[in-house]
Formats: structure tokens, C-alpha cells, sequence
């Protein structure tokens, strides 16, 4: 049986951090629980608490409609001296967003975009890559415009939920676009199934995702396994509701982490929050 590693026990403020300190959390969270909030007060960084908690912010682009395009946007992080990508997740207000996630068969990746990948059998989401799909050229040229003109050598792509799925293959994407010297991290939260077994092996060879989970949230278990899903590696699993107690949980689909859990006892409210710091998921937080 694999062992549970102890993580952490508090999160302090930080700056965006690429490795598994309990940093690394805090701001992709923060910037996570923004896409949540109307693409105006996004774009005027004008959108209550999750936007106040983030200073020296300045947006640079946004894209989807909230609905069948789920909203992304990009940002320059002054502090964390990066370029931000975050994606919104699934709308429970909004049943065109949850039927992204409803078409949930296994087809072939799209090896155009991911050319590297070809002859690996790897297959993924369809209605995650779908969606993906209808904003990857304009968000990708994004980053490349704001890498340009800000300078910064590091990219964090972020996102909760359906968001946090985007997150990943806009990570995969990214990082196989820009110049190595580019550091490339992506964190999610709430993280669905995204691909078959090869798709996970590719995330943990070539991307590299770190992503969190809360307690007996039904979504990580989501598709499920015997339809031919696996998490990659990098989940940190809260184990209560004390937003102070996590572990790490080593190799794919850990059953002593959320894979373990029994969805008799799967709880909505876990899904959205709070995850730790008060941070919680779905809009609740937002001024408009």
C-alpha cells in the first residue's frame, strides 16, 4: 500500500513558487477563484475580494463567453514575476457549461496540436478537449504577446474544477510552444479524470501537474476508472475541514487520496470550499 506523505499544516501568504512548497497553493487559487467572476470586472480588476487579494495585477486578455466557452483570462503577475493563465470551471448556474463536462468518451488527442505525442495512443475527454479547442489559438497567441512584452520567464496556468481540466492541456500546450528557458507550472483544484492512462504518463513526462484535492469531493473521482480514466501524478489531498491538514499522495490515482473515497459519502460542498485560507470556488466571492 502506497503511504501517505504529511505535507503541510499552514499556508502562509506567498508569491507565486514553483515547487511543492505550500506556497505553490495560495496564489494559483487566488487567481483560480478570479475566472469565476463577470468577464467585466475581470477586465477592470475590479472584482470584489478574490481581485483584492491580488495586487500589482494587470490584465492583458480574456476569451470565452461563460457558457459554452468557458471564460479564460491572462494576466501579468508583477509580484510573482509571471505571466497567469486561468481558466473558469463549470457554472452550476449554467447548464451549457455543465454539458462540457457531460460528454465524457475517450477520443485520440489532437496530435496537430501536440504533434510530439503521436504514436502514443493517447486519448483524452472529448468534451474537455472540445472546449479547449474553442479558445486554445487566441489564448495561445496571448501568452506568446504577453511574454513578449513583459519579459517574465515563468508561466502559471491555473483553474478549478472544469477549469482545472482546461488548465492542463492549455499547460501541455504552452509549454510546447514557448522557448525551454520558459518555466511552465500548472495547478488546479477540484481536478476531474481528463485522459487515459498514456494521457497522465505524458502530464507527468512532459508537463508536470500539481493539483489539489478536498476531502469527499465527487469530482476527482469523475469519470471513473473502469471507463479507461487516470489521474497523472501531483495531488495534495485535504484529509478536513480544518483548511490546516493535507498530505501528499504519491503516484496516479493514490487510493489513500480522493481515489479512495466512497462516493456514498461525496459531498458538493467539498467541491467548492473552502479549501484552505477561506478560499472558496463558484463565484460566491465575487462583486458581479
Amino acid at each position: 500500500m502506497l503511504s501517505l506523505i504529511p505535507f503541510f499544516f499552514l499556508l502562509p501568504r506567498c508569491v507565486f513558487a514553483p515547487d511543492l512548497r505550500p506556497c505553490t497553493f495560495l496564489r494559483p487559487a487566488q487567481f483560480a477563484r478570479v475566472a469565476y467572476c463577470s468577464s467585466a470586472s475581470i477586465t477592470a480588476w475590479t472584482c470584489g475580494t478574490p481581485c483584492e487579494a491580488l495586487k500589482n495585477i494587470t490584465f492583458l486578455q480574456s476569451g470565452g463567453n461563460q457558457g459554452t466557452i468557458p471564460l479564460y483570462y491572462i494576466a501579468h503577475d508583477a509580484d510573482g514575476e509571471a505571466l497567469v493563465v486561468a481558466h473558469e470551471g463549470t457554472d452550476a448556474k449554467n447548464i451549457l457549461s455543465i454539458l462540457n463536462d457531460a460528454e465524457f468518451g475517450l477520443v485520440p488527442l489532437n496530435a496537430s496540436r501536440f504533434p510530439e505525442t503521436a504514436g502514443q495512443n493517447i486519448t483524452v475527454h472529448s468534451g474537455f478537449q472540445e472546449t479547449f479547442e474553442r479558445t486554445a489559438d487566441g489564448l495561445l497567441a496571448g501568452v506568446m504577446s504577453g511574454l513578449a512584452s513583459t519579459g517574465v520567464k515563468k508561466v502559471l496556468v491555473t483553474g478549478h474544477s472544469l477549469g482545472a481540466a482546461l488548465a492542463t492541456m492549455t499547460g501541455a500546450m504552452i509549454k510546447d510552444a514557448v522557448d525551454p528557458s520558459v518555466e511552465v507550472s500548472v495547478v488546479g483544484f477540484g481536478l476531474p479524470r481528463g485522459g487515459n492512462p498514456a494521457w497522465a504518463d505524458f502530464l507527468d513526462n512532459g508537463v508536470g501537474v500539481t493539483f489539489m484535492t478536498n476531502q469527499n469531493d465527487p469530482v476527482p473521482v469523475v469519470p471513473p476508472k473502469f471507463l479507461g480514466f487516470q489521474h497523472s501524478s501531483g495531488e495534495v489531498h485535504i484529509v478536513d475541514d480544518t483548511q490546516q491538514n493535507f498530505v501528499a499522495c504519491p503516484g496516479q490515482d493514490n487510493e489513500n487520496c480522493s481515489t479512495g473515497n466512497n462516493v456514498l459519502d461525496s459531498s458538493v460542498q467539498n467541491h467548492l470550499g473552502p479549501y484552505f485560507d477561506d478560499i472558496t470556488f463558484g463565484g460566491s466571492q465575487c462583486s458581479s
